[in-house]
């Protein structure tokens, strides 16, 4: 279970899109995993072959769980053994919530009668801190599978009618009283319900609001934050961008958070330290940038997807990918490469927002930068005032790895690239 937020200690695997014996191409979708942000979709990093699919759809499993085994092409099945559902199954009881449980067993299509009897010596089996099962002897009889789903979904053993032998609790049994729970609990959403959420299963704005609190909170204690602002005369590239949409169709026009995505990151070759990730107690700055855009849900919430490998878009391509990552956000289809390797956030409050914003870093990156509202202001140039379109940039950095000075140099060349748009 990979970590695709700051502060994410656990996600429901909700679907799989391979299957065991299916070859893989590094950057190919195995999964879908929900978290307090969505649905995210699960890349592979390397080739290879799906030997086992370990985790199965519908458990909430901790950051670092086994979800499969991947085993490179070509390699013998004997080099990479399986575990008995048994072993797989029983894990040693965790100190804490952090510590991951071994292995779990895809579901068996029919439980061996050797499973169901648990050893009256064994300790019981323990799923969560705080939910244990009933010692063996105490319980109804059932197959290590089926113990885990119920204290899964928090159900009493006993209360169960077992299908196996000796009236043993399955696997199955626990999905269908499960679902028949679902269904007649399945009523009209609560009144707190946000309309926004209908239609994106999973996607909980109170939960998103605390993932945001508890991110932001983490970012604010352990990031010394320095804050700059400068307001930019936008008047040349506004008048660029009316000539180059003019013959264009509405598909394919430029706007100008496009214009601001692309000179902040060609700035960032000034200024490279800026760039990067906090890898535990170390700095790690990053040759390719992946820039994040904070991306507002409809009905609350934020998401901040990054572009990969930003620099090496043009203005075209960084429009196309700011079309196509907004539209994904909402639809609940993100890769976690998206969520989890930015290297920088870019924040823009468009047409509606307010002439400034200062956000606070999100980490593990070292700089956020800040777009307000384009308004007309009155500027002098020349020796005369004139009304001229202006945006107000702000940078929040972290002064472990900037200082004033450079985040200074950073926003000034953000500004001289904007004077010629052309060149983006």
């Amino acid at each position: 279970m990979p970590s695709l937020g700051a502060d994410m200690e656990e996600g429901k695997l909700t679907e799989w899109l391979v299957k065991p014996g299916d070859r893989l191409a590094r950057g190919d979708i195995v999964a879908v995993v929900e978290t307090q942000k969505g649905a995210i979709e699960i890349e592979i990093f390397e080739a290879g072959e799906v030997a086992q699919l370990i985790a199965a759809p519908g458990q909430t499993l901790p950051v670092g769980a086994p979800l499969a085994r991947i085993r490179k092409l070509g390699e013998e099945d004997a080099e990479v053994p399986e575990p008995t559902p048994a072993k797989a199954i029983k894990t040693p009881e965790p100190a804490s919530a952090s510590i991951p449980p071994e292995p779990v067993a895809p579901r068996p299509a029919a439980e061996p009668a050797a499973e169901l009897a648990p050893k009256k010596p064994a300790p019981p089996v323990r799923w969560t801190v705080d939910h244990a099962e009933p010692a063996p002897g105490q319980g109804a009889l059932a197959s290590p599978a089926a113990k885990a789903r119920a204290a899964e979904a928090l159900l009493e053993l006993a209360a169960l009618t077992g299908s196996g032998p000796g009236g043993a609790v399955l696997l199955s049994d626990v999905e269908a009283h499960v679902k028949a729970a679902l269904a007649a609990q399945a009523a009209p959403p609560e009144p707190t319900e946000k309309p926004a959420a209908k239609g994106k299963p999973g996607l909980n704005m109170a939960e998103m609001r605390r993932a945001i609190a508890a991110a932001m909170s983490r970012s604010k204690r352990e990031i010394p934050h320095y804050y700059l602002s400068h307001r930019i005369d936008l008047q040349t590239a506004q008048d660029w961008l009316t000539i180059t949409n003019v013959e264009r169709s509405p598909d394919k026009r430029l706007l100008m958070g496009a214009l601001l995505i692309r000179a902040t990151v060609r700035a960032l070759a000034k200024v490279p330290e800026l760039n990067g990730r906090f890898e535990g107690e170390d700095y790690a700055p990053s040759e390719d940038i992946h820039c994040g855009i904070a991306v507002a849900m409809r009905g609350g919430g934020l998401i901040a997807p990054a572009i990969m490998e930003a620099q090496d878009k043009g203005l075209d391509p960084t429009m196309d990918a700011i079309r196509d990552l907004v539209a994904r956000t909402r639809t609940g289809r993100l890769r976690n490469s998206e969520v989890t390797r930015g290297t920088i956030t870019i924040s823009s409050l468009g047409e509606s927002g307010v002439d400034a914003l200062f956000g606070v870093i999100y980490p593990p990156q070292v700089a956020l930068v800040g777009f307000g509202r384009p308004r007309v202001d009155a500027i002098v140039r020349a020796g005369a005032v004139g009304a001229r379109v202006c945006v107000t940039v702000t940078l929040a950095a972290d002064h472990r790895v900037s200082d004033g000075r450079r985040g200074a140099v950073f926003l000034a060349e953000i500004d001289l690239l904007l004077q010629e748009p052309e060149r983006l």
